[in-house]
């Protein structure tokens, strides 16, 4: 396999370093939080406006940038398709056609040489799955290499619509740190307000929103529940399951990628399959791919 038709070079010197900007300033943030909060510096303001926006822009890379743009679980009018690329844009984990491209080389190569996230790449020893879990979890992200869009996403290149959100990706960043600052301001009707909004809605929701995204390709990937039959590691971790709006029922995704709802079990709880439930019944969403009891039986592993 030749890296040259994985890959289609290496990010830019100013985009690399603002990656490491966003991966180490949120950080921090959440590294002070604790002290922070403790006895100032944190209201029910702050914790609504950080929990509102985490779930919009969680369910804008779920919904939107994962099930829709990268699996096709559902298809959707132009209105629709701009907003989910735009809501998942401000999650700050990417441009959309970086996103659905690395995401569709994962599932091609899941687990083997190829995938860009794999915890699996580097040996089974415990260093060696230490350095696979760092990897998976955020060392990929550190890595300037770019994957080949015109081989995995050329369906988005064709689409002015995305090519423009992809373009104005650093509007979306700004957006989705000073909108929290400035309805923590108006709410309040302080500076302070606004500071603490920016930082707890702002910084804070975006570093979590981070690691629960990446733990799903490390954690994920490592260990947890396997009833369904997929060719890689992947593997179902209940406790991530509300944070992160049901992907954490990864192994079922694996199995059936192009499948609406992740969690087909009673009590796998997929926010995000319900959500989709909803566009579907208000008729802003159509033809989605929802599970049936035949194929999950097809896909459950013989016990």
């Amino acid at each position: 396999m030749s890296p040259k038709t994985l890959l289609a070079g290496k990010r830019g010197l100013p985009a690399h370093v603002t990656v490491y900007l966003f991966v180490i300033v949120p950080f921090l943030a959440l590294l002070a939080a604790v002290p922070i909060a403790w006895g100032w510096g944190l209201s029910w303001v702050d914790v609504a406006l950080a929990a509102a926006w985490y779930t919009f822009t969680c369910l804008g890379v779920t919904v939107g940038f994962h099930r829709y743009f990268t699996h096709g679980a559902f298809r959707a009018g132009r209105r629709m398709r701009v907003a989910l690329a735009v809501a998942g844009s401000m999650a700050v984990q990417g441009p959309i056609l970086h996103w659905v491209a690395d995401h569709r080389r994962h599932h091609a190569f899941s687990d083997r040489e190829g995938d860009p996230h794999s915890p699996w790449l580097f040996g089974t020893s415990a260093a060696a799955l230490a350095r696979g879990f760092w990897h998976a979890h955020l060392g990929w992200v550190l890595d300037r290499d770019l994957t080949n869009q015109e081989r995995f996403a050329p369906d988005l290149l064709a689409d002015r619509d995305m090519r423009l959100v992809h373009r104005t990706f650093g509007l979306w960043t700004a957006v989705t740190l000073v909108a929290p600052a400035a309805m923590g301001g108006l709410i309040t009707w302080s500076w302070w307000g606004a500071v603490t909004a920016f930082f707890w809605a702002g910084l804070v929701r975006v570093t979590l929103l981070h690691h629960v995204t990446r733990s799903v390709n490390s954690v994920c990937h490592m260990v947890g529940e396997r009833p369904f039959a997929a060719r890689d590691r992947s593997a179902n971790v209940w406790p991530l399951a509300i944070l992160s709006m049901g992907e954490s029922w990864h192994n079922l995704h694996h199995a059936d990628p192009t499948c609406a709802r992740h969690g087909v079990r009673p009590w796998e709880i997929d926010i995000s399959a319900r959500v989709i439930w909803l566009f579907e019944r208000a008729g802003w969403v159509r033809d989605v791919r929802w599970p049936t009891p035949p194929r999950v039986a097809k896909l459950r592993v013989a016990t």
